[in-house]
């Protein structure tokens, strides 16, 4: 079966976020949503997430489902303004507890977060399945980028978070807490595994030199023939090389402390303090 595939691409942080419907029964599903946030002064905005909910309003779609591929590094999830704008359930894989246990540690978050995924409102287990109206969707454990990112095939597409990009830019980085080089090759190779006329959906477009369009979505086959870093041929060793060599040159994404202590809410801001303000912490040489 062939969803609608409609994506919002955000030129701040590179992100493209999805609604996935079935055309029959005007059921959608939301993937890797976004909320606007400045570093600078703290303040959020609905802009991004306000132009998909007025899409899904203006095509009468009913929202089952508010998925994040992972805990994002580089955009804060909107998955609880729009359950309260269309409704839906919020989901993320169910490897979302190691996450959640590494990075309460770095932001000492204390007894009072919970580091079992109940902020989600669901937890996709690996080759689970399920339904966006007569769509039948599946959940890909694809870690490597982070040990809980999951991918999701829905009919003949698959969103596949920040596991691979546009074959001209390569692979995700893997140097983030219990991230691994070897596990991400092991994961493409899950991908690759799918037919070639797989339609691939991307979190982000870093728009490689030399093109002048941003592009997020390819094939499996393109992938397999032409992606840079791990196309078909590329040994693990090799990429495992390439790839620890490439992190170590990469800073950290300019908003990956907001995102983490946000994403690993499923999008609540951490709990405000006595003057009723909610405050993100600096960890100082933690990351």
């Amino acid at each position: 079966m062939t969803p609608d595939v409609k994506g919002f691409f955000d030129p701040e942080t590179f992100t493209i976020s999805y609604v996935v419907t079935d055309p029959e029964t005007k059921t959608c599903a939301v993937i890797d949503s976004l909320l606007n946030y400045d570093p600078a002064s703290g303040r959020t905005k609905t802009t991004s997430a306000d132009e998909l909910i007025a899409y899904v309003r203006e095509n009468n779609l009913e929202c089952e489902w508010i998925i994040d591929t992972h805990v994002h590094a580089d955009h804060l999830t909107a998955a609880p303004y729009i359950k309260a704008q269309l409704g839906g359930k919020t989901a993320i894989g169910d490897h979302i507890p190691v996450v959640q246990n590494v990075f309460s540690k770095i932001f000492n978050e204390g007894q009072s977060f919970h580091t079992d995924g109940r902020q989600f409102d669901h937890l996709f287990a690996d080759g689970e399945t399920y339904s966006i109206g007569r769509l039948q969707g599946k959940a890909i454990h694809t870690p490597g980028h982070t040990p809980a990112c999951m991918s999701h095939l829905i009919g003949d597409a698959v969103f596949v978070g920040d596991t691979i990009f546009m074959p001209d830019f390569g692979t995700a980085r893997c140097d983030f807490p219990g991230g691994d080089a070897g596990t991400l090759y092991d994961s493409v190779g899950k991908l690759f595994d799918l037919p070639e006329e797989t339609r691939v959906f991307l979190c982000h477009d870093y728009k490689a030199p030399g093109r002048e369009e941003f592009i997020w979505e390819t094939t499996i086959g393109d992938q397999k023939r032409e992606n840079i870093h791990v196309k078909t041929g590329t040994s693990r060793s090799e990429f495992i090389s390439m790839r620890n060599t490439r992190d170590a040159t990469l800073d950290m994404p300019r908003l990956i402390l907001p995102s983490v202590q946000v994403n690993m809410r499923a999008g609540d801001m951490p709990p405000p303090e006595d003057n009723g303000v909610s405050y993100m912490k600096v960890p100082i040489n933690a990351l």
